[in-house]
């Protein structure tokens, strides 16, 4: 198993009492990881404190059914930064990706099918089996989300240009100025680059619905819907929610091995990403403890943070700590009460950690048959599989039985089978299947998702639809995983399910998040720091929550040295 690297011993447990730590970390997802593994780079003595017996929070490698190594949550690798790539030399410490190409398969009930990957020329034969207009307009499209991409990326490996919180020296003051001065000028200067036909576009691609921008630019139901499920993933939106469509940029956003816009499976899971980022954490010094969680923090007298408390009644002291918990978990749970103002307070309890995502893990003894395509020689099985997404439509469908408190009737599922590429997660002949779904409530009003009874009829609900597709499906299941929003906190920590920490939208990105006047990875409560996906620039197999973090913490570190 992937704990093996990793101390969870009464021996492990006690090196945490011996001294005060530089920093502690709670939680080892891979943002946690990240974090530590800079802070060590930078000559601090770091802790890593995790609840659950294996590392690496949602980006996670769990062998569940024998034999068949699960994805457990994260399934896909695309946004993680060139930067923590390169500094932290992951390849080196084990990461390896594998290329998706094709990257989407969508097979339609009258036996037609939709194809498209990287290739320019793949996509337009693709596309013009169903309209010659829409295969001329696709890299027009993808062009312009490229363009719209350039202005954002440079948000994302950086802190927000917060206000300073707190007292503050006239020096910090006006270094804080200049900072922010030139943080805007560089991002107006990109902007204006962009020409104002472009600024009106993206403007339009924030603010608007996912279904006007892609009716705007395409008449092919099954095209729409293929890309829509990009702007609905993970959320409770509809593809006719307002501002969903400015996360139709993750169809470009990312790289793999510096390809743009490549989604890739990870070899051994996705649990590989936290172990190659965990290894080099560790070589660089850091210490990382499993089944070592933390039930709350210590404040001293003077009101700053200055230790946990762990689940075992141990205390680790340390002057400063990061959480890779999500911020409801962080400030509602683990900060004692009555230390935080009201008003941060207020605004952390009532973000929105609502989902509508379960994940169904899946060990299967054959590929599916999908009865659309006898002859194409295996490519709809290397990419992201949409089944039940011929239209937006239907996804709008789907979304609306949430809103009335059901698991969706037809739910839409994004089917992956890594081990097509990845021959070391199941054995020969066999294969894992990640089925991610929406939508599922936390509380439906016909069921529990605590009665295994109910908790079966929607895992059959699902393989039944898959069913309708490729006839045969549900005889293939050996055994299966599920986890539902409920799980999805329980199990790994997040909050209301949802995987991204809290809603990523527009009013909780960037200055927004988590909360407005905090968006930098400090707190109201000096001393704690936040370095998961809740932190700028949120959701996501990224990084740079935790990479951005941990530079922040080591300038004030050298501030308080010298």
């Amino acid at each position: 198993m992937w704990r093996r690297s990793f101390g969870t011993s009464s021996h492990a447990v006690d090196a945490l009492k011996e001294k005060k730590w530089d920093a502690l970390v709670i939680g080892s997802g891979h943002n946690g990881l990240t974090a530590a593994a800079y802070l060590a780079l930078g000559g601090l003595s770091v802790a890593v404190l995790e609840r659950r017996h294996v590392i690496g929070g949602a980006a996670v490698t769990e062998e569940l059914v024998p034999g068949f190594k699960f994805s457990r949550c994260s399934y896909l690798q695309s946004l993680l930064r060139p930067s923590v790539i390169s500094e932290l030399e992951l390849a080196r410490h084990g990461l390896k990706l594998l290329k998706r190409n094709p990257s989407s398969f969508t097979p339609c009930l009258d036996g037609r099918y939709l194809l498209l990957g990287p290739t320019k020329v793949l996509n337009h034969r693709e596309i013009s089996k169903f309209s010659k207009r829409d295969a001329d307009a696709y890299p027009k499209y993808e062009s312009q989300l490229e363009r719209f991409c350039t202005l954002m990326d440079p948000l994302l490996d950086s802190s927000p240009p917060e206000s300073l919180q707190g007292i503050s020296s006239l020096q910090d003051r006006l270094k804080n100025k200049v900072h922010n001065s030139v943080f805007w000028t560089r991002l107006l200067h990109q902007a204006a680059s962009l020409g104002q036909k472009d600024m009106v576009d993206f403007m339009d691609l924030l603010l608007s619905p996912a279904s006007k921008v892609l009716n705007n630019w395409f008449e092919t139901d099954v095209l729409k819907a293929t890309l829509a499920t990009d702007a609905v993933i993970g959320s409770t939106a509809s593809v006719n929610t307002p501002g969903s469509g400015y996360v139709l940029l993750h169809h470009v956003m990312g790289e793999t091995d510096g390809d743009h816009g490549i989604w890739s499976y990870v070899e051994g899971g996705m649990g590989s990403v936290s172990m190659a980022i965990g290894n080099a954490a560790r070589e660089a010094g850091a210490h990382i403890v499993t089944s070592a969680g933390v039930s709350q923090l210590i404040v001293d007298d003077s009101g700053k943070a200055n230790g946990v408390l762990l689940a075992d009644g141990t205390v680790v002291q340390s002057s400063n700590i990061l959480s890779n918990a999500t911020p409801y978990k962080t400030f509602m749970e683990l900060v004692p009460q009555n230390v935080l103002p009201d008003d941060f307070t207020r605004s952390i309890k009532y973000s929105d950690y609502s989902s509508g995502t379960t994940k169904i893990n899946v060990a299967v003894d054959k590929l599916p048959d999908f009865h659309c395509c006898k002859s194409i020689d295996g490519l709809q099985y290397t990419g992201t599989i949409h089944i039940g997404s011929e239209s937006m439509e239907e996804i709008d469908s789907a979304c609306q039985d949430a809103v009335n408190g059901l698991p969706s009737r037809r739910p839409v599922i994004e089917m992956t089978i890594p081990s097509i590429l990845d021959k070391t997660i199941s054995p020969p002949g066999k294969h894992v299947i990640n089925l991610f779904i929406q939508y599922t409530p936390y509380n439906p009003s016909d069921g529990s998702w605590d009665d295994p009874v109910y908790r079966e009829s929607f895992a059959q609900r699902c393989f039944n639809l898959i069913d309708e597709y490729a006839p045969g499906f549900s005889s293939s299941v050996i055994g299966y995983d599920m986890l539902t929003p409920p799980d999805l906190e329980r199990e790994i920590g997040l909050t209301g399910g949802n995987i991204f920490h809290g809603a990523m939208g527009l009013d909780s990105l960037f200055l927004m998040r988590p909360v407005k006047g905090w968006s930098n990875y400090r707190t109201p409560l000096p001393g704690l720091y936040l370095c998961g996906s809740g932190a700028h620039p949120g959701g996501g197999v990224m990084g740079a929550p935790g990479r951005n973090a941990a530079k922040l913490v080591l300038e004030d570190f050298k501030k308080k040295m010298n």
